[in-house]
């Protein structure tokens, strides 16, 4: 079996924070890049915390399954594998903290869980929200004592969700088998991606038929199994605007397409903008 991939946040999607203790953003954002199903991966030597303010998410902690709707939070320690897949109209906020804050605050008070945890959120846990918020406007500010705010703001909200996770929802029942296959399949889509493999490939690679496979990921991600691979596409396609210099037609051969026009088209198609104005846009916003 391949090793499970390792995502540093600041390395391959925001490279601004490439070093940095803490990374945020907004749930929508991070989704708009990598796509709205993440498939099975870890965070070596980083906490990770997705709180989904509204919308369905299905998550998968290990071998663990659950289906919940936000008002939720769903937290990885480092090197847990997880994946998920939310809803298109799913919003929140994704908070990524290294590893020695989050230890330094168990070790002062070990009855803070700190193990992987899906919670669903009452109407008396609003505070979080906020709280989220106020570290939104502190990282894209430059105050005085901005250092030490995103600190006390980070500790705060991990404070607030470890003593929540005592209260981690009980996992759904889920067939073995279709965990297999589905996280097989993802191994398969980053392999081969690039070589634009027909749907029948995969699933003669992992030894079922197309419409099993389908069923699957239908099941599973609540997507069709060629959408997986279209999404990947993409991601790749706007890392590369993002974070290389290569032009709209160097990226179109990088990622296999043989027609400039037709990248141009795809691209518009599930992003809603052309590759040059998704450049554009992105390059404003960093």
């Amino acid at each position: 079996m391949k090793p499970i991939p390792n995502i540093n946040i600041g390395q391959v999607y925001d490279q601004r924070y490439s070093d940095a203790e803490v990374h945020y953003d907004k749930l929508g954002n991070l989704a708009g890049f990598f796509g709205r199903n993440m498939p099975v991966h870890r965070h070596d030597r980083f906490f990770q915390v997705h709180y989904v303010k509204s919308g369905a998410v299905r998550v998968y902690l290990d071998d663990r399954q659950f289906v919940e709707s936000g008002p939720m939070f769903f937290l990885t320690p480092p090197t847990v594998p997880h994946a998920f897949v939310t809803e298109a109209d799913a919003d929140g906020h994704v908070l990524t903290v290294r590893q020695q804050w989050v230890w330094g605050l168990i070790d002062a008070d070990p009855s803070l869980a700190s193990g992987a945890a899906c919670v669903a959120l009452t109407a008396g846990d609003h505070g979080l929200d906020q709280l989220f918020e106020e570290l939104n406007d502190e990282i894209n500010a430059a105050r005085a004592g901005r250092a030490a705010a995103l600190e006390s703001l980070t500790r705060l909200i991990m404070i607030r969700l470890l003593r929540l996770c005592a209260h981690s929802l009980p996992a759904r029942p889920t067939r073995h088998e279709d965990l297999r296959i589905f996280h097989r399949f993802n191994e398969l889509i980053e392999a081969h991606y690039l070589e634009h493999w027909p749907l029948a490939r995969y699933a003669e690679g992992i030894g079922v038929t197309e419409a099993r496979l389908n069923e699957v990921c239908r099941r599973l991600a609540d997507l069709p199994s060629k959408r997986l691979i279209l999404e990947r596409l993409m991601q790749e396609a706007k890392r590369l605007l993002l974070f290389t210099g290569s032009s709209a037609n160097e990226i179109c051969y990088q990622l296999g397409f043989k027609d400039p026009a037709y990248f141009s088209r795809f691209f518009l198609r599930y992003a809603q903008v052309t590759p040059g104005e998704y450049r554009l846009r992105q390059s404003g916003l960093r």
